[in-house]
């Protein structure tokens, strides 16, 4: 192999990995005020809404919250699951079921 491939591949390498490390060294050392550490709880709920929400609200490429959207009728039963168990497998489980049932019933 090359050494301009080598270099290339340990430069990408360190362009990948640096800007994960760096902040998870200097915070780890450092204690974070609560509000911070109580605000960054959310971050993970904030980013998996994010990522749902266009898949469920969305249908070619316009708003639909009709009921015919299977993927929204899917998402209230799920979300109620979510909201009352906090499990993430029933969660999922419950998604599956509620999706698959509503396209036998509605032939979707």
């Amino acid at each position: 192999m090359r050494s301009e491939y080598i270099l290339l591949l340990v430069g990408m390498t360190l362009v990948t990995y640096l800007p994960r490390v760096i902040p998870l060294v200097i915070l780890s050392r450092i204690d974070l005020p609560t509000p911070i550490v109580r605000w960054l709880k959310y971050i993970p709920t904030a980013i998996l809404s994010a990522l749902l929400a266009p898949g469920i609200l969305m249908t070619g490429g316009a708003l639909d919250l009709s009921t015919a959207n299977p993927r929204l009728l899917a998402a209230i039963p799920t979300f109620l699951v979510a909201a009352a168990r906090k499990d993430i497998f029933l969660t999922v489980i419950t998604g599956v079921i509620s999706f698959v049932l509503l396209g036998l019933i509605g032939g979707l």
